[in-house]
């Protein structure tokens, strides 16, 4: 799994890097089922951006984190806002990790119902 980190507005440091690409990457385990059985990489990148939103709020600093996985035929997209940077990076994976389980869920189900046509 490759993951891809892009910032506006805001400093891309080492700690923080390194939370995101912790975070991100617990959910290989979620995508480990998508990989070819002669390639031992997952198919999946993720495009990971996180901002400071502009200084037209009233109350604070305005955080936007949204992320998007390219899988073999699908693309998922989760996106969160908030006052802290870290909560919002936490949220964007749970937002991402159901909607992983969701396409897992189909493409198992699918493969299933052909199988008992065949029979």
């Amino acid at each position: 799994m490759k993951i891809i980190i892009r910032t506006k507005n805001l400093e891309l440091t080492a700690s923080l890097k390194s939370f995101i690409e912790e975070k991100i990457g617990s959910l290989k385990k979620f995508i480990n089922v998508l990989k070819k059985e002669e390639d031992k990489n997952t198919l999946a990148e993720v495009f990971f951006e996180i901002e400071k939103e502009s200084k037209h709020h009233n109350k604070g600093e305005v955080f936007r984190s949204e992320a998007r996985i390219l899988l073999p035929s699908k693309k998922i997209m989760a996106e969160s806002s908030g006052d802290d940077l870290l909560l919002t990076v936490v949220e964007t994976k749970d937002k991402l990790q159901q909607e992983i389980k969701k396409y897992k869920e189909k493409t198992i189900t699918k493969n299933r119902r052909s199988q008992r046509k065949n029979i």
